[in-house]
C-alpha cells in the first residue's frame, strides 16, 4: 500500500481471515441517521489482507471515508478462491492491480441514467466489469467472424448468459489481458450469508450494490427475503443481421436483450428504491443479478466526483455518456 492509503486514517480497520470472510466495522456513527444521504457511517473502514493460495498472491483492500468521500485502494486481488487461469478460454495470469478509487458519501440520484464499462467495485477491491472486448461481424456463420477481445464487429459477445466461452470461474469472474481478476456476474465467493440480503460494494456513484436477494416489500425493512428479479427480457426475434443462432443461440449478445419495465422488480440499471439491512430508511441500490444484465450497465447517480478521475481499470478511461 502507498503512504496515501496509511494517511487516510483508518478508525476501526480490521484484518480478514477466513476464505471469502469479510470483517465489516463502521466508523463510530450512527450508520442511518440522515436516511438516504446516511451513508458516511456505514462500512466506511475496512481492511482485508488475506492470502488466496488459490493465486498464490495476497489479497489487500483498504476502504475509508473522510471529507464526504469514501475511498478505496487495493491490489485486485479477490479474497476467495477462484478458477484456474489462464485455462483455455482465457489465456491470462491473474496479477496485482494498482487499485484506486473515490466516491461521494452523499449520492443523488439524477433523472437520467449514465452507461459505463466499470461500475463499481467490491468489498475485496475487485471491480464489477460486466461487458466484453468480444465482437463478431454481422451475418456472422462460424466462430472465425468473432473475437474474444478486439473490435471486428458491432455484435457485443456477453460473458454470461450466452454460448461463446469466456472461461469465467464459479464466481463469474476472469482475466483481463494485463491480469486485472473481475466479475461478470454474481460473485459467488463473496455471499457467504446464504438468503440473507448482502451488501457486496459500491458503484462509482456511491450508491450500494446488493447481490441476488432483497426484500419483497421494498417500503417495510422486516418484509421477507426473495430473489430480485431483473427487468430484462430475450427479444422474441433476432434483430436484422444478428449472426446465426445455429452458431451462437438468443442471449449470446447484449442486443439479445431489452429493457421491459415492471417485468421484474429493479429499474433499467438493475436498482430500485427501498430499505435495506443498512438504510432501513431507504435508499436507491443495485442489484447483481442471477439474469441478464448479471451486474447493471449504468449508473442513476453521478459516475464518479468533478474533482477526481474515474475508476482505475477502465481501458476506455472516462465512459461515455448514454441512455
Amino acid at each position: 500500500m502507498t503512504s496515501l492509503a496509511k494517511a487516510l486514517g483508518f478508525l476501526a480497520a480490521v484484518s480478514v481471515a477466513g476464505a471469502g470472510g469479510l470483517a465489516l466495522v463502521p466508523n463510530g456513527r450512527a450508520s442511518n441517521e440522515t436516511g438516504i444521504i446516511g451513508t458516511a457511517g456505514v462500512l466506511c473502514s475496512l481492511m482485508i489482507d488475506q492470502a488466496n493460495p488459490s493465486v498464490d498472491l495476497t489479497s489487500r483492500a483498504q476502504w475509508s471515508c473522510g471529507d464526504g468521500k469514501r475511498r478505496l485502494e487495493a491490489n485486485g486481488v479477490p479474497n476467495h478462491a477462484i478458477g484456474d487461469f489462464p485455462n483455455a478460454h482465457n489465456p491470462f495470469h491473474v496479477s496485482e492491480q494498482e487499485v484506486w478509487f473515490e466516491t461521494t458519501l452523499t449520492p443523488a440520484a439524477t433523472g437520467t441514467h449514465r452507461v459505463l464499462h466499470v461500475i463499481g467495485f467490491a468489498f475485496d477491491g475487485v471491480k464489477f466489469d460486466p461487458g466484453t472486448a468480444g465482437t463478431c461481424r454481422s451475418g456472422a456463420s462460424d466462430l472465425s467472424q468473432c473475437t474474444p477481445i478486439g473490435n471486428i464487429g458491432p455484435w457485443s459477445l456477453e460473458a454470461m448468459g450466452g454460448s461463446y466461452d469466456f472461461g469465467v470461474d464459479s464466481s463469474h469472474g476472469h482475466v483481463q489481458p494485463g491480469g486485472a481478476y473481475h466479475y461478470h456476474g454474481m460473485p459467488e465467493g463473496l455471499l457467504t450469508k446464504g438468503k440473507a440480503m448482502t451488501l457486496v460494494g459500491w458503484a462509482v456513484d456511491g450508491f450500494p450494490i446488493y447481490a441476488r436477494y432483497g426484500l419483497s416489500d421494498p417500503a417495510n425493512p422486516h418484509s421477507a427475503i426473495k430473489i430480485m428479479r431483473a427487468s430484462y427480457q430475450l427479444k422474441p426475434v433476432a434483430d436484422p443481421n444478428r449472426p446465426s443462432t445455429e452458431l451462437l443461440p438468443m442471449g449470446s449478445f447484449s442486443q439479445d436483450y431489452e429493457y421491459v419495465a415492471r417485468s421484474g422488480d429493479l429499474d433499467e440499471c438493475n436498482g430500485r428504491y427501498g430499505a435495506t439491512p443498512e438504510f432501513p430508511n431507504g435508499i436507491y441500490h443495485y442489484y447483481v443479478t442471477d439474469t441478464y444484465p448479471f451486474v447493471q450497465r449504468c449508473v442513476k447517480g453521478t459516475s464518479f466526483l468533478p474533482d477526481g478521475p474515474p475508476p482505475s481499470g477502465s481501458p476506455q478511461g472516462a465512459p461515455p455518456l448514454g441512455e
